[in-house]
């Protein structure tokens, strides 16, 4: 594995000519997880980051403004205003900030409108999570498609107690989207919304489906229609990664390790080639690691150089482009937080957004400009945008640790 640590280099730093202050929303899950990434700040490499900020976002600890997914240069997210609401934002190429909220979403804490991706058209895929009434509605979270010219349309999967579509790559260019929906139980089911709004349900097969929190999980799909995630098993709850083709055969796979079976492996990212990049949680010690799978199968283990070992430290990838080239972020010894690029070659360069006290990255599009979020010193969230490093889309070679594909359905 590459263990070795960047050196900081030339690092310039842009920040969008125009500072917005945004007017806004939220929602839980996303939310949540995105503050979980944000802890720490390393040196790193020569490339260009330009900040922004949606108007209206709040400037309390927590709050700010949450890039989640990049096309060929516009960026979608959400932000958080002081009132700790969400509301969705469209950033063009050229920095202009576009702010907006689906019908029906609620104004209260916790509440709002979350994009979650966005694909080449500039459509944009996500939630909203709508007001809480007594009696209390069966659900409270809904699915949500903007379309290029604006147009909100809001759905959901039959049955469904919350939706929930997939990040950064969870709506392909044909305009299909993926992610999973709640039922009264609380168990996930996998959903695939075609572009004229027909939505199918789906389950891994040895998916469990008994108690809350089980389920299957997509979490991404490529513009060939393929969907990959993970499922909680029936194996002692254990999470697999599944691959599901467009013709709907769902192939479920794990990563073992030194020491046996991988504890979880969990599939975040699927590129046009079909390669699937995520992360596998050691048994012995808990510790995140990531993971490609190439299209024949074949999975591929690597770590951030300086990530650390142990319950919550680890390397945790994001998504994948068409070079192969992967973003993520990674924790520390000290569970700080750094992102990091990872080159086709195996090559891993840590990155950090100058001056900041925590860094993540969630997306990065074909020519490998990342975006994702960053912390200050006073806990507030910031969006960046990361210059393509031309020393990082290599090509292509055998890399890592190397094992063969584990075919549960088999």
């Amino acid at each position: 594995m590459n263990c070795g640590v960047a050196i900081l280099e030339k690092v310039s730093v842009t920040t969008s000519g125009r500072r917005f202050r945004p007017t806004g929303r939220w929602s839980p899950v996303t939310f949540c997880v995105a503050l979980c990434f944000l802890l720490g700040s390393p040196p790193v490499h020569s490339v260009t980051f330009t900040t922004f900020d949606a108007a209206g976002a709040g400037t309390g600890p927590n709050q700010g403004t949450f890039p989640q997914s990049i096309n060929e240069g516009a960026i979608t997210g959400y932000f958080v205003d002081g009132n700790n609401v969400a509301h969705g934002f469209l950033r063009d190429p050229d920095g202009t900030i576009t702010t907006f909220d689906a019908a029906g979403a609620g104004t209260g804490f916790g509440q709002g409108t979350v994009p979650t991706s966005i694909n080449p058209n500039g459509a944009i895929s996500g939630y909203y999570v709508s007001a809480f009434t007594l009696p209390p509605p069966s659900n409270l979270n809904h699915g949500f498609l903007r379309d290029p010219d604006g147009t909100i349309t809001s759905f959901d999967p039959p049955g469904s107690e919350g939706t929930f579509p997939a990040s950064a790559n969870g709506i392909n260019p044909a305009g299909a989207i993926t992610g999973y929906y709640n039922d009264r139980k609380g168990v996930a089911h996998g959903f695939l919304r075609a572009p004229d709004g027909t939505i199918t349900s789906f389950d891994a097969p040895f998916a469990h489906t008994d108690f809350f929190g089980e389920g299957t999980f997509p979490a991404a799909n490529n513009p060939e229609g393929a969907i990959t995630g993970y499922y909680v098993g029936r194996d002692n709850d254990h999470r697999h990664g599944f691959l599901r083709a467009p013709d709907g055969t769902i192939t479920s796979f794990r990563v073992p390790n030194p020491s046996g079976e991988a504890f979880n492996t969990e599939a975040t990212s699927i590129n046009p080639k079909g390669e699937i990049t995520g992360l596998y949680h050691e048994f012995r010690t808990r510790t995140p690691h990531g993971f490609v799978r190439a299209r024949d199968g074949m999975i591929t283990t690597f770590d951030a150089p300086g990530a650390g070992t142990g319950f919550d430290k680890g390397t945790y990838p994001d998504t994948n482009n068409p070079m192969g080239t992967i973003t993520g972020f990674y924790y520390d010894a000290g569970r700080m937080g750094h992102g990091f690029v990872r080159a086709r070659d195996g090559t891993i360069t840590s990155f950090d957004v100058p001056g900041a006290s925590g860094t993540a990255a969630f997306s990065i599009n074909p020519e490998g400009t990342i975006t994702g979020i960053y912390k200050d010193a006073n806990q507030v969230i910031h969006g960046f945008l990361r210059s393509p490093d031309e020393d990082v889309q290599g090509p292509e070679t055998d890399d890592e640790t190397k094992f063969e594909i584990i075919d549960l359905d088999q």
